[in-house]
């Protein structure tokens, strides 16, 4: 009788936490590091790991790429590789933070770094394109990614492994994967390799982590997996049926997170659409709260993970570029601030009302300047593709003049504290007039009435615009988290149309 009545205790008390939006938590409140680029010094790892742990976040998903120390396959590391010893005291000081470090190891799609070096040319699905293995090249795949995972079990303590799994763009590409493809279908070619190496995962005594994008386009391939394996539902604004049939991804059995972001496309250099990001905290964590997700990983995107090729030869690749740099993640403490208040409640984040305790908490602006704020940043975040804006009806001058209002806007506002953070909404506003502006250049180049009697002009516009000082600005406020050379590489890059329309007007003059 009394076991009863605690039960019943027990239940109402959950009941009322739930209706207050103080429990129906997740089990895993993590957040994703993406290393591809943009490598981040061990003491700022340190620094954001406890940022992190001090509200309530206790997994960290880590996207080491080449940054870690093979010891094996060391070709596969890079220049910005951390040494066994600092990952080995990372993962011991996230512990002590009660953060479990999830090694992500791309083992299907994404594995560029891998298969650029010769070693591993066998296991390309395409010989022009190093993104993908060939899931048919099963053996040779296992015992690779075994002896890679052996590796990362040797430094981390998680029980689990995340193989990755998502946009695998050349799935049927190869001859044998076509042949496989007539026989079986894309989703068994797809759940055969992967239910491989789920199951090398379990073997060696961890639980396999996968990305659910393919899974939900194909859903043969959840046949057969471990019970084990957990699926990430990543979902950065829309529809849960943008894969496939979520239902039968819900009907599967299998443990659900779930994955927001905070950079992703369309973001670049140049481009946040910050709207799209607060909407989709507001939006999909709720969701996965009442679809009974059992966790929530938030993203965030150094890059879009595709590259660009350098060819040497017809044959030969030199150096892949990745496509779509974004600002660091040193310019988003307000929409990781987002995602820790919602995982605190139940509640959907009341956005508006959020970024004007959060103005007021960290610069001190009353209401009225915090809506100017929120206005300013959300206003006009539309791309720009071969000189159009992607918005029916809005011209590239209007949206100049739009990044130009936004900056006014910012610059008005006068921080009575933070305003090293501050600085970054600053420099990322006036970086994307910088890029408008040489758009504006380049699209009178391109204009039929152009002429070179026009060149030393446009010249002298571009000249104006003064990108060395940007880059000694972003240098400056990125020092303490990027390394040097990576600085170096953000500015050289986000600068190469600067320097291709000055070469171009030079030789017009």
């Amino acid at each position: 009788m009394m076991a009863k009545r605690v039960l019943t205790v027990v239940f109402i008390l959950a009941m009322y936490l739930s209706v207050n939006g103080q429990a129906d938590t997740f089990r895993v409140k993590g957040f994703h590091l993406d290393l591809r680029i943009q490598v981040m010094k061990m003491p700022a790892l340190k620094a954001f790991a406890r940022q992190l742990s001090e509200h309530g976040i206790n997994t960290l998903v880590m996207e080491w790429e080449a940054t870690y120390p093979y010891q094996q396959h060391a070709v596969i590391s890079n220049r910005y590789a951390y040494t066994r010893t600092e990952v080995i005291d990372f993962v011991k000081y996230c512990n002590g933070l009660g953060i479990d470090v999830i090694p992500l190891q791309q083992s299907f799609g994404h594995v560029e770094y891998i298969l650029r070096h010769w070693r591993y040319r066998e296991l390309r699905e395409d010989q022009k394109d190093y993104s993908q293995v060939n899931p048919t090249k099963e053996a040779a795949c296992k015992v690779l990614f075994s002896e890679l995972y052996k590796d990362l079990i040797s430094t981390h303590t998680s029980r689990y492994i995340h193989i990755g799994g998502d946009e695998t763009y050349l799935l049927g590409h190869s001859e044998a994967s076509r042949q496989k493809v007539a026989k079986v279908g894309k989703g068994r070619l797809y759940g055969d390799y992967i239910k491989m190496l789920c199951e090398e995962v379990v073997r060696l005594g961890k639980i396999p982590v996968v990305w659910a994008d393919i899974a939900l386009k194909y859903p043969d391939a959840l046949q057969g997996l471990p019970k084990q394996t957990v699926f990430i539902d990543w979902n950065y604004g829309w529809d849960l049926n943008r894969f496939g049939d979520h239902e039968k991804l819900m009907q599967s059995g299998f443990e659900i997170w779930g994955s927001p972001a905070i950079r992703s496309g369309p973001d670049n250099y140049f481009l946040t659409d910050w709207e799209k990001h607060f909407n989709n905290i507001r939006d999909f964590i709720p969701q996965a709260r009442k679809l009974g997700y059992r966790g929530m990983i938030m993203t965030s995107w150094s890059t879009s993970g595709i590259y660009s090729p350098v060819f040497e030869s017809a044959t030969d690749i030199t150096d892949l570029y990745a496509i779509r740099r974004v600002y660091p993640i040193t310019g988003f403490d307000m929409l990781i601030a987002a995602y820790f208040e919602s995982l605190r409640t139940t509640a959907p984040l009341e956005v508006e009302k959020f970024i004007a305790r959060y103005c007021k908490d960290q610069y001190g602006f009353n209401e009225t300047q915090a809506t100017s704020f929120w206005n300013a940043l959300k206003k006009t975040p539309y791309e720009v593709s071969q000189g159009t804006v992607v918005k029916p009806g809005v011209s590239l001058a209007a949206l100049l003049d739009s990044a130009r209002e936004t900056a006014r806007v910012l610059y008005s506002l006068q921080p009575s504290a933070n305003k090293a953070s501050f600085g970054h909404f600053l420099l990322m506003s006036d970086i994307r007039i910088y890029y408008l502006s040489c758009l504006m250049i380049e699209a009178r180049m391109n204009d039929v009435a152009y002429t070179r009697n026009q060149a030393a002009g446009l010249l002298q516009q571009l000249n104006d615009l003064k990108p060395e000082e940007l880059n000694k600005r972003f240098s400056l406020m990125n020092r303490d988290v990027l390394f040097p050379a990576e600085i170096e590489t953000e500015n050289t890059l986000r600068n190469e149309r600067w320097n291709q329309l000055r070469t171009k007007l030079e030789a017009n003059k």
